[in-house]
């Protein structure tokens, strides 16, 4: 008999199975619980809930690991590439070369928009959110590839995740000139992805831009590490709105709306927004933390603290590395990084932070080095949605290959009126 715990409800026992994963985590099986006992389980934010099973990306907040495939997210940093882990989240394995070449020239065939969606972004005031650009369009791309929306076997699936990865980068490249009233520029077919990306952003005729190869290595940094953190609020969005066998265009729209919010993708531009409010507040660090540790104030301390991790975000020490190493190749003295190490330094010895594990996270140092290379502030989420779109994929997939396909449906105590009846309008005080 597997092992189980025993719930005790009115004199009567119910058994529910323990379930347990690769890493030895174990979880109480809940699936038949009101069936079998009219009960249903509150959680608010889902925070002790999980609701799939899943071979993409094991994290573990405690001890501050993230893996992809097994994978330590150390293990990528030396030559950083994000195509290859993309092909790792969404195949499953490490490409070999044929694999990968074949990968990377899909990328390239299908980096171009539709002539046809060009239309599409006139429509848009210039100031416009990205975000909501970005997702209008993915929703788009659905229109001109009615022959993806059924992926039925991997070669079709394999040709929507290629032109879904290539093409973001291009309509966040549009997206970006159609604010600044600029031309489209056309994809390189000769540029790598990271490169083609700021070419298609940043180039004017006559001036095309070049990527140093340490921007092009912290891009690629960057990426890698938003590409996937197991069941996070986009990630879930995506599960559950691929839950009604809607296409997997438009679940990744969907991703992008929840990305977008502050609390989410957004939050490293609040960090960005902090480090400026310090700095043109001619504040100390230690006046700054001073402040947050105060609760009548309205100071916060961005990009510290997880919803998961309750050790170091490891992904934050990589970047806290890389933006180090980036600002110093390109001879800039950032103010912004130097009150960001200050209150790193600050907060990790003092005891407030420490007691409430408040840790730097990965938002706290990808704003600086998107800064450093030029991305505006706007467009830093949707940054963030290039990189976690293979995560995206890689989950739907999983989800229609392992035959996970129960609609989603939460429960929910009712807390309104009781039975009310009617009243007529005339009768209304």
């Amino acid at each position: 008999m597997s092992d189980q715990i025993i719930l005790r409800l009115d004199g009567q026992d119910y058994p529910l199975p323990l379930e347990q994963g690769a890493e030895n985590e174990r979880a109480i099986d809940i699936s038949s619980l009101r069936a079998d006992t009219g009960l249903i389980t509150l959680d608010s934010g889902y925070a002790n809930t999980g609701s799939c099973r899943s071979a993409i990306t094991f994290v573990d907040g405690e001890q501050g690991i993230l893996r992809y495939r097994g994978i330590p997210i150390e293990q990528f940093t030396q030559h950083p590439n994000f195509i290859e882990v993309a092909w790792l989240l969404i195949f499953g394995s490490l490409p070999n070369r044929q694999e990968y070449d074949g990968f990377a020239g899909d990328l390239t065939a299908h980096a171009n928009l539709d002539e046809g969606m060009k239309l599409h972004f006139e429509g848009f005031p210039r100031n416009a959110p990205p975000m909501a650009i970005l997702s209008a369009m993915i929703n788009a791309l659905s229109c001109f590839y009615p022959e993806l929306l059924e992926l039925d076997d991997t070669s079709r699936f394999r040709l929507a995740a290629a032109r879904l990865i290539s093409k973001i980068r291009t309509i966040a490249a549009y997206a970006y000139r159609h604010s600044q009233g600029d031309a489209y520029n056309y994809p390189n077919p000769r540029l790598a992805y990271v490169s083609n990306l700021l070419h298609m952003m940043f180039s004017h005729p006559y001036q095309e831009r070049e990527c140093d190869p340490l921007v092009r290595e912290a891009l690629n940094l960057l990426f890698i590490l938003h590409a996937d953190h197991e069941q996070n609020c986009s990630t879930s969005t995506v599960r559950i709105v691929g839950s009604s066998k809607a296409n997997l265009f438009a679940s990744c729209a969907a991703g992008v709306c929840a990305l977008w919010g502050p609390l989410h993708g957004g939050a490293n531009i609040e960090v960005l927004r902090m480090l400026e409010r310090i700095h043109n507040g001619h504040m100390t660090p230690e006046d700054y933390v001073q402040q947050a540790k105060d609760k009548t104030n309205d100071a916060r301390l961005m990009g510290f603290g997880h919803r998961v991790y309750k050790n170091r975000d490891p992904r934050a020490e990589i970047l806290g590395r890389q933006a180090e190493k980036l600002l110093a190749y390109m001879g800039q003295d950032d103010p912004l990084l130097n009150i960001a190490r200050k209150l790193e330094e600050i907060a990790l010895e003092d005891p407030y932070f420490k007691q409430r594990n408040l840790y730097p996270n990965v938002d706290f140092y990808s704003g600086i080095i998107m800064r450093a290379v030029g991305i505006p502030t706007n467009m830093f989420t949707v940054m963030f949605a290039i990189g976690r779109l293979p995560g995206w994929i890689a989950h739907w997939w999983e989800q229609n290959q392992r035959g996970q396909n129960r609609i989603a449906r939460p429960r929910q105590i009712y807390d309104g009126n009781t039975i009310t009846d009617y009243v007529p309008m005339d009768e209304r005080g």
